[in-house]
């Protein structure tokens, strides 16, 4: 007999991705004002608490970046058993992103397709819709990119600017260099791109961590698009220049995975089920490169508890959801996170 959520499902994917998504969120908010969501998941006791990077997440298993991009739901989906919650892409101006139509489902590979763009409401009323969050009491990530008019010698100050804006409220904050939708970002993964950027934001956040008391860790995202040498020059990258934190996969260009269906040729970036074994390779070779000096967030196609498993004995702490809970919902959370806590890593 088919739940809540596979009902839901049913009516939402009738309508347009995009149109699905922003009345999920609002529905959620609404759900939680309401008191009908703490009825409906009542809170438990945290499964498998860990220490990470210095933080204390209730559980291993977060909800990655896309989905929440203005940060004004993270109590509703705290709620429904995530850990921790990752807003953005935020950049310091509003966006208003690529046109539409640019979200598609690939139902049947349980996969997603978006070159969404960075449509957002701007860091500052990001930081604002933080600040409003009451209930939620996991851990709180903002990630942050460039605005698409700021050339790319110029990108340091747009991270920068985030970086000093989010800083008080976020828990960590990841740096977007990974997302194939906005134009030239990728280049930012490069060896001496990467280094001069990590360098700069290192040296602001160590200021920041004087004026507010406390350290808030840095993270970098990569593409799950990186051969083995690129591999290995970020990685040591990444050492020498005190990253604090890894976000491994975003979203593929790849399509083989998906070739032969309608939406194939759809340009943007591939999410879900088909990125599964690419996400995984990435985390195992950074994880090797690292040999545990730098912790890892697995994400990238987990779309059950094995998944998760998978990305954790590949080398991750922590791991993210995103495309299968559109397809599967909240169950998927609790599934992902009582295997995890039966490993006792």
């Amino acid at each position: 007999m088919p739940d809540a959520y596979d009902l839901a499902r049913s009516l939402l994917f009738r309508l347009d991705a995009e149109t699905a998504h922003h009345l999920s969120l609002k529905g959620l908010r609404l759900a939680e004002e309401s008191r009908l969501l703490s009825a409906l998941f009542p809170a438990s006791e945290c499964i498998a608490p860990v220490e990470v990077m210095g933080l204390r997440f209730p559980n291993r298993v977060g909800l990655a970046a896309g989905l929440d991009k203005e940060g004004n739901t993270i109590d509703a989906l705290g709620r429904l058993g995530f850990g921790f919650v990752e807003i953005g892409t935020i950049t310091p101006r509003p966006q208003v992103g690529n046109p539409k139509p640019r979200l598609f489902r690939l139902v049947e590979h349980e996969a997603i397709i978006n070159r969404m763009g960075f449509n957002n409401p701007g860091i500052d009323a990001g930081v604002a819709n933080v600040k409003k969050s009451k209930a939620f009491e996991g851990v709180i990530g903002f990630n942050i990119g460039k605005n698409k008019d700021t050339p790319n010698e110029n990108a340091a100050d747009d991270y920068l600017t985030c970086l000093r804006a989010a800083y008080p409220v976020a828990d960590y904050i990841a740096v977007n260099l990974s997302s194939p939708n906005t134009p030239g970002l990728r280049d930012l993964q490069g060896e001496e791109a990467s280094e001069r950027l990590l360098e700069r934001l290192k040296k602001e956040q160590e200021s920041l961590a004087k004026e507010h008391g406390k350290k808030v860790p840095l993270l970098f995202k990569v593409a799950p698009d990186l051969d083995p040498p690129h591999v290995t020059a970020l990685a040591r990258v990444f050492l020498n220049g005190g990253l604090d934190g890894l976000i491994a996969t975003n979203t593929t260009l790849a399509r083989e995975p998906v070739a032969g269906h309608p939406r194939a040729g759809e340009a943007g970036g591939l999410s879900g089920r088909p990125l599964t074994q690419r996400s995984t390779e990435i985390i195992r070779a950074f994880a090797g490169e690292f040999g545990g000096r730098l912790p890892i967030i697995g994400v990238g196609g987990i779309s059950c508890a094995q998944d998760a498993v998978d990305k954790i004995q590949a080398g991750a702490s922590l791991v993210q959801i995103y495309s299968a809970f559109i397809f599967q919902g909240p169950r998927l959370i609790r599934d992902c996170a009582a295997a995890l806590d039966t490993l006792r890593m």
